[in-house]
């Protein structure tokens, strides 16, 4: 089941990866995005 959550292209599927939240559309953890600009590389490149 998708769920919608604060932000309007984040949402929670329980059917992709066990309900982590991802971008929209995607299989792509926020969690990844977070941890590549952490790094000091920007989510667009």
């Amino acid at each position: 089941m998708v769920q919608a959550t604060e932000h309007l292209y984040i949402v929670r599927d329980d059917g992709i990866l066990s309900g982590e939240p991802i971008i929209k559309g995607t299989r792509t953890p926020v969690r990844a995005i977070v941890e590549t600009w952490r790094l000091g590389i920007s989510p667009e490149g």
